[in-house]
């Protein structure tokens, strides 16, 4: 059962919704203050959520700070025991602040923007049995380790192994919402598979990013800086659309 501190979260509504309806909610990786005021604002639900918080110091702050609903525990740099004695430390500390969590039982191979350095890892694919150990720490969200990994994937592309999914919301899924990184190159056929197999909630960042930065590059020099400002920030919001309509979530606001 959630905290009782965590009753109202609308994370946590977002994301419950998101697994009766059977669709995903995307995870959009922003990097500035502007993004939180739009959410503060939002006429329908959005929730602010820190994602991968690695240092207890700064989650305890953020925790202290206020305006977020969630915070990703992520101390997937510790070896297991301590990652879990850590995890559930910082879990208590968010929930008595209204504050739902997330976490990763080991650090999926690869780097993602904004990532402390832990690429010397060797990535772990979850077990069941792992992710019953992550759930008793009281985490509300559990990201997985499948085959997804952060940042680029090899020369031979997505190789997901679905059966691990399943058994892992087999085996937490009526406890914890499911959440998947490592997403950006996926399909819509990916997702919904995905999806279908209990993941909740889809983290974004290159496919939305990078088209900021493809607008920068074509027109920068060539036209006003407001409306260089103006047209990648459409396209950005373009790319947020195609990524609701992939993963089912568009006109689901409630």
């Amino acid at each position: 059962m959630p905290h009782p501190n965590l009753k109202g979260n609308r994370a946590l509504a977002i994301l419950d919704n998101a697994l009766a309806g059977k669709y995903g909610v995307p995870g959009m990786c922003c990097y500035n203050i502007e993004a939180a005021e739009a959410a503060k604002k939002a006429k329908v639900p959005v929730t602010v959520h820190m994602d991968h918080a690695q240092s207890p110091e700064i989650i305890r702050y953020a925790a202290d700070l206020g305006g977020f609903d969630s915070i990703m525990v992520d101390m997937s740099h510790y070896e297991k025991e301590e990652n879990l004695a850590k995890t559930r430390e910082l879990v208590a500390y968010c929930n008595e602040r209204g504050i739902a969590t997330e976490a990763e039982p080991g650090r999926i191979e690869g780097g993602e923007d904004g990532v402390a350095d832990t690429a010397d890892l060797t990535g772990l694919l979850t077990t069941p049995e792992e992710s019953h150990e992550f759930v008793a720490t009281g985490i509300d969200w559990l990201a997985p380790a499948f085959g997804n990994v952060h940042g680029s994937y090899g020369p031979r592309g997505v190789q997901l192994e679905y059966d691990r999914l399943e058994s892992i919301n087999q085996a937490v899924g009526d406890k914890v919402r499911l959440v998947l990184h490592g997403a950006d190159p996926f399909t819509t056929e990916i997702f919904q598979k995905c999806i279908s197999h209990g993941v909740s909630k889809i983290n974004i960042n290159k496919v939305m990013n990078n088209e900021y930065l493809r607008v920068q590059a074509e027109k920068a020099g060539k036209v006003p800086l407001t409306t260089l400002h103006e047209e990648a920030t459409n396209a950005m919001q373009a790319a947020i659309e195609r990524c609701m309509d992939m993963l089912g979530s568009t006109g689901k606001a409630a």
